[in-house]
Parts: structure tokens; C-alpha cells; sequence
């Protein structure tokens, strides 16, 4: 992963956890490890130099620093940080930026799409406080507008490590002078992964700290990797189900849908459905689900007890699916902003408390 961050007139090249050790660049230990507390003046005095770094805390992967110098001042640096947690089947990185998984390893094999981004640059994004879009990206509460990208900006965000053991992690955003612009809502969001075996935990716990009810909806948006290409896998409910997709109209849906699935409990993948985006289902009767590997017959395994609707979008011919348990959906056309009438939106009660949870079996 390369984050380009701007420090003192310094540019400052971070290329994380998969950088070729065979590089050309002469790499060059610090003298001593590198904290928050001395990064800044350590890259001040070494403008120009590439050092191996290795973390801000254990379990972290390791990191490439490269400084170069810039022609006028930047603002303060934010790097992220990426925290392994594994067990004997299992090897899960998540980055601090959206509290993210990156990368799944079972026996060496990754289940995770790369992030390759001249593709798509995302692997498992976590939507909140919205899933999808907004009619003009924005919303009205209590008679104020609000602007609100689509999926929320939790994904964009640095969460806290709240807590990292050997098989689990907790991550934790608050919200702050800078979400309250865009979302007039005080909260605590967790999102907690826990690997008992083949499978992930995953739960997203939110608080509301309003003085005042809270408007909000959760979503995941896990890539799984398809190497052999998406035509050769399907998708097995665990319910025979009679499937509409919504027509995506840009970030939107409309009233109108169309036939995928008939009395039936195999969807076989097919890239035509994502010529426009993504097949969007309100109604669904499952609550789990299998990807099928229709060459080798291996197969994940996907829950989501707790998620309305569901949703699966790949970018138009790339090796990955992505299969998103929502508890929302995009704004319909006719949307008129309010946002405590918008469809499925969870209403939490001041001082209230939400988890959600949704596993993956490999």
C-alpha cells in the first residue's frame, strides 16, 4: 500500500507490509526505533533517506519510509497503522484507516481482493453512517442540510486501536468537530473482529451519545478474490429465494426492478450483471450464504442474521466479488432528504446501544 502525507515541507512515501525486498533503494535502519513523539524530527534531519521501520506498537507489519523534500509547507502527518491477529488457520490484517481488512491468509492463499487500485483500490470497506448514496449527497434533519458522501466517511477515517490480542481486535472512531459538520450526531463506533477457527467475527457496536435520538445504517463490503474469474463461481443461499434487483440509477435506486433469481437457491455469477453496478436486493429470506468455487468446489461461507438486504457489485471484469450485507439502502429518486424517513434507517434512542454481527467462514 503507498500513502503519500506531507510533514514540514517534507514529502513523506509510506509503502506498507508488501514492498519488494529486492529493491534498488539502499534500505537503512533508524539507530533507534522511531515513536510519534520523535518521528518529526527524525525527518527533518534525514530528507532524502529510506529507512526500514518496523512499528508504533507489536503486531504491526512492516513499513517503508521514504523522505523526500517539498517546495512549500504540509500539514500534520497521519499514518496509518496495520494490526495482525491469527490463530492456526487464519492470518487477518486490518488497517487503522476504516478498520479494514486487507489482506485474509489461509495456508498461504489469500481470500481477499488485492486492492489493486488501476481496478479498485478498496478490499473490505465498512459503511456507516449511510450505505450507498444520498439523492444530491445530502440529507435534512430537524430542518438543516447536511452533506454526506456515499457509504458514510467512516471508511476514510483513522480509528483508534482500542485493544489487539493475538486472535482479536478493537477498533474505535468518535465522532468530532469534523463528522459533526457533516452528521449532527455524537457517537462511539466499534468494530470488533475475533477469529475462532476458519471464521471472523465481526461486530459493529455503536453508541449513540446524542441528547437526542440518532439516525444511522451499517453495511460491509467484503471483496473476495476470484482468480479463475467471477463466471466460474455462484452464489448458494441458503433458502430457495425469487430475487428483484433494483435498477441503480447513479448512487440511487429506483421503484423498478428486475428479475435475477426464480424459486431457486444457486445464483451463478455472470459479469453482465454489473455492466451498470451492483444488484441490489431488498428482500431476501437467507441470512446466510455460500461463494462456490464451481472448478474446485471450495466455498466461503457468509452470515449475516441481522442485515435486511444484500447486495453484490463487482467492477465490470476484475477477479473479485463483493458481497454486502446491508441494514440500508441507497436513497430511492424520489427521496425528499428527510433523513428519519429514509428507508430502514436505524433510530437509536439517546444513550442507546446497537450491534450488529456478521461472520465469514473460509
Amino acid at each position: 500500500m503507498l500513502t503519500v502525507s506531507f510533514l514540514s515541507g517534507i514529502i513523506v512515501i509510506v509503502l506498507i507490509g508488501r514492498c519488494q525486498r529486492e529493491s534498488s533503494f539502499h534500505v537503512k535502519p533508524p539507530e533507534k526505533p522511531i515513536v510519534r513523539e520523535n518521528f518529526s524530527a527524525y525527518a527533518e534531519t534525514h530528507v532524502g533517506a529510506i529507512i526500514s521501520y518496523h512499528s508504533f506498537a507489536p503486531l504491526m507489519r512492516e513499513t517503508l519510509i521514504i523522505f523526500l523534500p517539498m517546495r512549500s509547507g504540509g500539514t500534520e502527518i497521519i499514518m496509518s497503522k496495520e494490526i495482525v491477529i491469527q490463530n492456526e488457520r487464519l492470518k487477518v490484517t486490518v488497517t487503522t484507516k476504516g478498520a479494514e481488512i486487507i489482506s485474509v491468509l489461509k495456508d498461504g492463499t489469500e481470500q481477499i481482493w488485492e486492492g489493486n487500485p488501476d481496478i479498485w483500490a478498496g478490499h473490505a470497506p465498512i459503511l456507516f453512517p449511510i450505505c450507498g448514496g444520498l439523492k444530491d449527497d445530502k440529507f435534512i434533519y430537524l430542518g438543516k442540510e447536511y452533506i454526506l458522501e456515499k457509504h458514510g466517511f467512516a471508511r476514510h477515517l483513522e480509528f483508534e486501536i482500542e485493544s489487539a490480542g493475538k486472535e482479536k481486535a478493537v477498533f474505535l472512531l468518535k465522532s468530532n468537530a469534523k463528522t459533526l459538520e457533516s452528521y449532527p450526531f455524537d457517537f462511539e463506533f466499534r468494530i470488533i473482529y475475533t477469529l475462532d477457527g476458519s471464521r471472523i467475527d465481526i461486530e459493529y457496536d455503536v453508541k449513540n451519545l446524542t441528547d437526542g435520538e440518532m439516525y444511522f445504517t451499517v453495511g460491509s463490503h467484503e471483496a473476495y478474490a476470484c482468480p479463475e474469474g467471477i463466471e466460474n463461481y455462484s452464489i448458494v443461499f441458503e433458502k430457495k429465494e425469487t430475487l428483484k434487483a433494483n435498477i441503480v440509477n447513479g448512487n440511487l435506486i429506483e421503484y423498478e426492478t428486475e428479475d435475477i433469481l426464480d424459486n431457486a437457491d444457486t445464483l451463478p455469477l455472470k459479469e453482465k450483471y454489473f455492466k451498470i453496478d451492483a444488484l441490489v436486493f431488498q428482500d431476501i429470506k437467507s441470512r446466510k450464504l455460500w461463494l462456490k468455487n464451481n472448478i474446485n468446489g471450495k466455498e466461503t461461507e457468509v452470515d449475516f442474521d441481522g442485515f435486511g438486504h444484500l447486495l453484490l457489485w463487482q467492477k465490470q471484469g476484475a477477479k473479485y466479488i463483493c458481497i454486502e450485507p446491508w441494514c440500508g439502502v441507497p436513497d430511492f429518486v424520489d427521496s425528499d432528504y428527510d433523513i428519519t424517513k429514509k428507508k430502514s434507517i436505524i433510530s437509536l434512542k439517546k444513550a442507546g446501544r446497537k450491534v450488529l454481527k456478521h461472520s465469514i467462514t473460509f
